[in-house]
């Protein structure tokens, strides 16, 4: 497992292309906290372009098992709230109708989202990020941010992990419609939207990594 503790800044895609492999990994996993994802577009390298790392990285999202993505999804904050300073992906995987699995959590910390102590550099690069993503929160009223919190925890007892979205642009009014509109999806489906909206922080993250964000 690549050390993400030790992970240096990357200026460009060609600093990235010449990285070794567990810098290259530690890099990625603050795109997206899945050491399978990180492992596969590391080994894919050298890269041509960004749109063609992009474009690698979001078929990996795509392709990652459930458990892949919810090792993810344990790197975001709830929206609303601030981000965590540490967290671990989960041990276990959820049960398919929603309640816990043994050994996977408490009845007040939702699974999926864990506390992860062991990568504390890798969680403040991330907490930064997250931070700017969810900027839509910073001027709502407490109106808002107490039905975003009821919403986040009614989303998490309808699917047993953290509501994702790319909240990137979104204002808390916004980002509250679409969690009410996706507490009505089927499991099947909400999975579905969870690997497009990964899909899409994944890929504003990693122009951020190689200082490519506007």
């Amino acid at each position: 497992m690549p050390n993400v503790n030790s992970a240096p800044p990357v200026s460009g895609l060609a600093a990235f292309n010449a990285l070794g492999a567990e810098e290259a990994e530690a890099g990625l996993l603050a795109c997206c906290a899945c050491r399978a994802f990180a492992r596969e577009v590391a080994a894919s390298r050298p890269y041509r372009d960004l749109d063609r790392l992009a474009e690698t990285a979001e078929a990996v999202v795509r392709g990652l098992d459930w458990s892949g993505v919810r090792e993810a999804l344990a790197a975001h904050p709830r929206i609303g709230e601030p981000p965590r300073a540490a967290e671990r992906p989960p041990a276990e995987e959820p049960s398919r109708e929603g309640g816990p699995v043994p050994g996977s959590g408490s009845a007040d910390r939702p699974e999926g989202h864990p506390e992860r102590p062991e990568h504390p550099e890798r969680s403040e690069r991330e907490a930064a990020w997250s931070r700017g993503e969810q900027a839509g929160v910073d001027t709502a009223g407490k109106d808002i941010l107490d039905r975003l919190a009821e919403g986040n925890h009614a989303y998490e007892r309808r699917f047993g992990h953290v509501y994702l979205i790319c909240a990137t642009g979104l204002s808390a009014e916004e980002m509250l419609a679409r969690l009410t509109e996706r507490l009505g999806n089927d499991e099947d489906t909400e999975r579905d939207v969870v690997r497009t909206e990964l899909a899409k922080i994944t890929r504003l993250r990693l122009a951020k990594l190689l200082g490519a964000a506007p």
